[in-house]
C-alpha cells in the first residue's frame, strides 16, 4: 500500500499564498468577463469557427488582463475591503499578501496578458483590453466609486467590454454588433450591481462609499433597478431587430428578460433583502443564459 502523502507546513503555506493570490483575481467574475468574450469571438464568424489558436490565445490573455484589473481593485480597495463585511476576507485586508506582492503579481499578470494579445492575436485587441484595464482600475476604480452614486453607470462601460474585445480578437476590427452586445451589458450593470447594493447598503456606508442607497435611499435604487430593467429589456430585443438574431434568440430573450423584470418589481413593490440577493444571484446567471442563447442561435437559427 502506497505511503499517505505528508503535507508539510511549508507546502501548506505556499499553497496557501497561491490560493490568495488566485482569489485576487476575482475568479467568479473574471469566468463573466472571459464566457463573454469568447462568445464575442464566435458571433463575429459568420459562418464557421473561429480559429482554436486564436480562440485560445485571446482568452488567456483577456483573462490575464481581467485578473490584474482585478487585483489592482483590491490594492487600491484594501482599505475599503477592510470596513465591509462582504470583502474583509479577501487577501489583502487578513495580510496573507502584501501590497508590494500584489502589486508585482497584477504588474506581471497584465503584463503576460498584453504581450500575448499583441503578438498573438492583434495591436487592436491589445489596446482595447488595454483601455479596459485603466477604465476599471483607475478610472472606476479610483476617481467613479468614492465619488458619484452613478459610479456603477459610468463605469459600466468597462465591465460591458468583453463582448467586444472578443470581437476584435477574431476581426481586427469593431463593428456595430459588437457594440450592440456592448450595450446589452452596459444595460445589465446598473440593475445588476444596484440589487447588491441594496442588502449591502450598510456595508457602502460604512465604508464612506457613495452607492445609489447611501445617497438617494432605498426606494429610488428599487424604482431605478426596476426602470434599467425596463430599458435592458429593450435594448436586449435589438439583436433581433437589427438581423443579427433570429427567432430562437427572441425568444429566449423574451423569457430571461420577462423573469428579469419580475424579480425587479418584486423588489420594488415588497422589498427584503432576501429578495435583493435572489435577484442579483439571478442577474448572473440572466446573463450567461442570454449570451448562451445568442451563441445557441447563431449556429441554430430559424
Amino acid at each position: 500500500m502506497p505511503a499517505a502523502k505528508v503535507h508539510t507546513p511549508e507546502s501548506h503555506i505556499a499553497g496557501s499564498r497561491l490560493h490568495a493570490f488566485y482569489v485576487l483575481t476575482k475568479p467568479r467574475v473574471n469566468t463573466l468577463i472571459v464566457f463573454c468574450a469568447i462568445i464575442g469571438m464566435f458571433l463575429a464568424v459568420p459562418d464557421g469557427l473561429p480559429p482554436p489558436a486564436l480562440v485560445l490565445a485571446a482568452t488567456v490573455g483577456i483573462a490575464c488582463v481581467a485578473g490584474a484589473a482585478a487585483a489592482m481593485n483590491c490594492l487600491i480597495e484594501a482599505h475599503i475591503d477592510a470596513r465591509m463585511s462582504r470583502t474583509r476576507g479577501r487577501p489583502l485586508p487578513r495580510g496573507e499578501i502584501t501590497p508590494r506582492e500584489t502589486l508585482a503579481f497584477a504588474t506581471a499578470l497584465g503584463g503576460t496578458g498584453l504581450v500575448l494579445l499583441h503578438q498573438l492575436v492583434n495591436p487592436l485587441t491589445m489596446w482595447l483590453t488595454l483601455a479596459t484595464f485603466v477604465g476599471y482600475a483607475v478610472v472606476y476604480t479610483i476617481f467613479l466609486k468614492p465619488r458619484t452614486p452613478q459610479n456603477i453607470v459610468i463605469g459600466g462601460a468597462s465591465g460591458a467590454m468583453p463582448p467586444v474585445l472578443g470581437w476584435a480578437a477574431v476581426t481586427g476590427e469593431v463593428s456595430a454588433d459588437a457594440l450592440l452586445l456592448f450595450l446589452i451589458i452596459f444595460a445589465w450593470t446598473p440593475p445588476h450591481f444596484w440589487s447588491l447594493a441594496l442588502y449591502r447598503s450598510a456595508d457602502y456606508a460604512r465604508a464612506g462609499l457613495p452607492m445609489l442607497p447611501v445617497t438617494h435611499g432605498p426606494e429610488f435604487t428599487r424604482l431605478s433597478v426596476l426602470l434599467y430593467t425596463c430599458i435592458l429589456f429593450g435594448v436586449t430585443l435589438l439583436p433581433f431587430a437589427t438581423r443579427m438574431s433570429g427567432l430562437l434568440y427572441l425568444i429566449a430573450a423574451a423569457a430571461l428578460g420577462g423573469a428579469f423584470l419580475g424579480h425587479a418589481w418584486r423588489l420594488y413593490r415588497d422589498y427584503s433583502d432576501a429578495r435583493a440577493r435572489r435577484a442579483f444571484r439571478f442577474s448572473i446567471l440572466y446573463l450567461f443564459l442570454l449570451f448562451a442563447a445568442l451563441l445557441a442561435d447563431h449556429y441554430l437559427r430559424f
